[in-house]
């Protein structure tokens, strides 16, 4: 993502060799990259951190939530490790000064951390995380998105949307009172219920969303959903795809 001349790398992906990869492949040099931010603490949003920082000359500034190391696991189809594969030392030692706060916090002029999403409704929260011999249903509260603004308006980011993508939406609106002109990321909306979709689409339409730019988990249902009610003000996300944005 860049925003008035800064670049910030929105989660890293699961595999670094990949992220570099297409940062390649897009012209951008990880020594390019003024800060990165974390959505949330999973594998597949974190696991090319290491090679992205050890491609980098200097230390950088990672902004994220407290909780995104906690020991993380799913249990179906068989117990696994689904958390970051990697300890806050190490990433440290490689060049990540985090920063790490529940709270919305500025990363640079125009574009700031959600800070922990209120919950007024269904979120889609998933996973265990191990504490002591005992397994918690995770909360997932380390689920932030990226706001940047828009002139009077401004863009939403997430990353997997576990919060629930209404409560994004309407935190998002609450904590910048100004209207979302686009949202982009993942809804996670894959296996959802049908009146989890009506739900969703019904409370974007009420909120005022103007674009929608749906990705990964939100699931070719939602996908499906969102563009037939919303036609033209949707546009999925792929590999590669560039958005921008004029104000």
């Amino acid at each position: 993502m860049e925003h008035n001349g800064r670049k910030i790398l929105v989660d890293a992906g699961t595999d670094g060799t990949i992220l570099l990869h297409n940062m390649e492949a897009l012209n951008i040099s990880p020594n390019e990259i003024d800060a990165v931010f974390i959505t949330h603490g999973h594998y597949d949003h974190t696991g090319g951190l290491e090679k992205f920082l050890t491609a980098r000359k200097d230390s950088i500034v990672v902004y994220a939530h407290p909780d995104i190391f906690l020991r993380r696991v799913a249990l179906k189809p068989k117990r696994r490790k689904i958390g970051i594969p990697f300890s806050q030392e190490h990433l440290e030692k490689l060049g990540a000064n985090f920063i790490l706060k529940e709270k919305p916090v500025k990363i640079f002029d125009g574009v700031y951390t959600s800070g922990e999403i209120e919950r007024t409704t269904w979120d889609r929260s998933v996973g265990h995380v191990v504490d002591g011999r005992k397994l918690i249903k995770d909360p997932l509260k380390d689920d932030m998105s990226l706001l940047v603004e828009l002139g009077g308006k401004m863009v939403v980011i997430t990353g997997c949307g576990h919060s629930g993508i209404l409560n994004i939406v309407r935190h998002s609106i609450k904590l910048m009172n100004k209207p979302i002109f686009a949202l982009v990321g993942g809804f996670h909306l894959t296996g959802a219920k049908r009146n989890i979709l009506e739900d969703a689409i019904k409370g974007i339409s009420a909120l005022g969303v103007e674009k929608l730019y749906p990705g990964h988990c939100t699931g070719f249902d939602g996908i499906c959903s969102f563009m037939s009610a919303f036609g033209s003000k949707v546009e999925p996300l792929y590999v590669g795809k560039e958005v921008k944005f004029v104000h």
